[in-house]
């Protein structure tokens, strides 16, 4: 294989990537625990927090924020769990991402 095919190669392989990550990045993800639920994109920003206030107490605050902590990377998992599942097709190509 010539070296301008495996160029045009790689570079419909990044463009793939980039599409995936694009993918990604637009969709939603959820996290729960307990009385806490997140939103959060595929960019890992925090869309939304729900919180079930009839189980908060206010001396309970060190815990829901112990479960906000924990659904938020909930949430951040589920996102790199699809861009991995996505990715994987890929291989390890150092320099592309």
């Amino acid at each position: 294989m010539n070296m301008q095919a495996i160029m045009k190669q790689a570079q419909a392989m990044q463009k793939d990537m980039i599409k995936i990550r694009d993918e990604v990045e637009k969709k939603e993800f959820t996290g729960e625990s307990n009385f806490v639920s997140v939103k959060i994109n595929g960019k890992k920003e925090v869309l939304e927090v729900k919180i079930d206030t009839d189980h908060v107490d206010k001396d309970d605050m060190d815990m829901l924020q112990d479960m906000i902590v924990v659904a938020l990377n909930q949430a951040i998992k589920k996102v790199d769990d699809v861009m991995e599942k996505k990715m994987g097709k890929f291989g390890s190509i150092p320099g592309l991402f």
